[in-house]
């Protein structure tokens, strides 16, 4: 599933690491999400956009859409 996990991050100049943190995650977990290896769960991805200050449909694309 692809995101925008990583644009939100940057804009909001947080770290990787920061943002696992906030979302009770490891980093490495955060990396595998923004690079499309791993799917979170439903509360994950709540938090994560939560944290990022966005809607949790429009941090995801769904397959039809693109960056």
């Amino acid at each position: 599933m692809q995101n925008r996990i990583k644009e939100y991050r940057e804009k909001k100049g947080i770290s990787q690491g920061k943002l696992a943190d906030l979302c009770n995650v490891s980093r490495q977990t955060i990396n595998a999400i923004e690079n499309d290896k791993y799917d979170p769960s439903l509360q994950l991805a709540f938090d994560l956009a939560k944290n990022l200050g966005v809607t949790v449909d429009y941090l995801f694309l769904n397959g039809g859409e693109s960056k």
